[in-house]
């Protein structure tokens, strides 16, 4: 296992932004996985609880930094990534092709949330939320008169290519290019991704921090989110005004290690959800609850889960896991050493109706991989909130559509970890009734 050696400015810039950082730590020498096969909370989905796994090791041809970027050229393979994502679609509903998946997708959250059993209906707009914190407007990697890379150019944001495969989806759906809103609140949408993303699908709407040519600059709606802590004397929050008025969302989440919090996936993608910076002052500041080492403690990641605007209009989540890496130290990419990576990039890609099933796997892989930060005190405790949110550990009353505490939050999915990183088994993969369900694929 490799050892991480901190140097002074990375110490700096991680405890000046809150996080809590030891000195050198051994990978080693961390604590074993946690026990599996505990499901709790209520599963989701056409097939409750199913995660898809797709991986593809011809997904990615690299060398890594010096090999040019790795979204030039042909380094992140089109064609590949098209097939992970249809295999993902597929065998998440088990439909035989990819719009019939997209079909069941729809009519299944149309029916959730009491819309009754319809498909996508023509005019309906959709917002695929990225997950571009290497693009963040405040870290000064991109020249804001520019809207080019300055540093971090090999950092594991959601790929163009993902992304592109994504909109080519459901435009063959039937969702016109204008009706889709791609957008990460705080992000400059750099040219170098922005000029991807247009030649694959024209016609697409691009909402940014920024708003330079070609994009929107995005706008706060009347829509409060409430943090269920209740706060005193906080500015109010408001949901983006494309997300406030979309019928549909995408999480599309990375795979990746952090700091602070341990893992970053589907649930904190969400810091990019609100039009301010999560310790902005004035605001709610999500960090200390966020970063908590504790357990049974109220996590504000329950609330952005939970919000009528957020969870409740995401028709997939998504998990991009062409590459890895640990937030925010590294620049770019780490390979996997755990099998069945052996050294080579990760190249995945999960996908899941389940909020918490889908950031419960995506935890077990990075766990496995990670003896450190995904290992820490207190890593899955919002899962365990979310998963028992109408009941929580914690106490709390999430309810993040209210002023005050009227209804109750329902359980947002079911976690549990598998048996072990060998066999990668849940609940449901050994017969059982309730739990996780792991669907492996091999794409391409």
């Amino acid at each position: 296992m490799r050892k991480i050696n901190v140097n002074r400015r990375s110490f700096l810039a991680t405890t000046a932004a809150g996080l809590t950082l030891p000195i050198a730590v051994d990978r080693a020498a961390a604590a074993e996985q946690p026990e599996g096969l505990e499901p709790i909370g209520e599963a989701r989905g056409i097939h409750p609880g199913r995660v898809v796994w797709a991986h593809d090791p011809q997904a990615i041809d690299w060398n890594g930094p010096g090999d040019g970027y790795w979204w030039q050229g042909d380094h992140v393979r089109q064609t590949r990534v098209d097939a992970m994502l249809a295999r993902g679609v597929c065998e998440l509903t088990g439909a035989a092709t990819v719009g019939q998946a997209w079909d069941k997708l729809f009519r299944h959250l149309n029916q959730a949330r009491g819309k009754g059993e319809v498909g996508y209906q023509a005019g309906e707009k959709i917002v695929i939320k990225p997950n571009w914190v290497g693009l963040i407007y405040r870290e000064g990697h991109v020249d804001p008169q520019t809207c080019t890379f300055i540093r971090r150019q090999d950092y594991m944001n959601t790929a163009p290519q993902m992304i592109a495969a994504l909109i080519r989806q459901l435009n063959a759906a039937g969702v016109p290019p204008a009706d889709i809103t791609v957008c990460d609140t705080l992000a400059y949408l750099v040219n170098e991704f922005h000029e991807l993303l247009y030649r694959a699908v024209p016609g697409v709407r691009h909402e940014d921090y920024g708003g330079a040519d070609g994009r929107v600059k995005v706008t706060s709606s009347t829509v409060p989110l409430y943090w269920s802590c209740r706060p005193q004397n906080e500015s109010q929050d408001y949901l983006p005004a494309c997300f406030a008025q979309a019928d549909y969302l995408v999480n599309f989440a990375n795979l990746k290690a952090h700091m602070g919090s341990g893992v970053t996936l589907c649930a904190k993608n969400h810091y990019g959800s609100l039009v301010r910076w999560p310790v902005q002052k004035g605001y709610y500041d999500m960090h200390p609850a966020c970063f908590s080492k504790q357990s049974g403690i109220y996590r504000p990641l329950v609330d952005l889960m939970g919000h009528a605007h957020l969870g409740g209009k995401t028709v997939l989540y998504l998990i991009d896991g062409l590459f890895s890496g640990l937030h925010p130290r590294d620049p770019a990419p780490q390979r996997m050493a755990t099998p069945p990576f052996n050294g080579h990039w990760a190249c995945s890609l999960f996908a899941s109706q389940d909020p918490v099933a889908i950031d419960s796997v995506a935890l077990d892989f990075l766990q496995a991989e990670w003896t450190d930060f995904p290992r820490q005190s207190g890593v899955d405790d919002y899962l365990r909130e979310a998963a028992l949110a109408h009941d929580p550990p914690s106490g709390t009353f999430y309810d993040p559509n209210h002023a005050a505490a009227t209804d109750r939050l329902a359980s947002l999915g079911v976690h549990e970890h598998w048996n072990n990183p060998r066999d990668k088994q849940y609940s449901r993969n050994l017969g059982l009734a309730e739990g996780i369900e792991l669907v492996p694929v091999a794409a391409g």
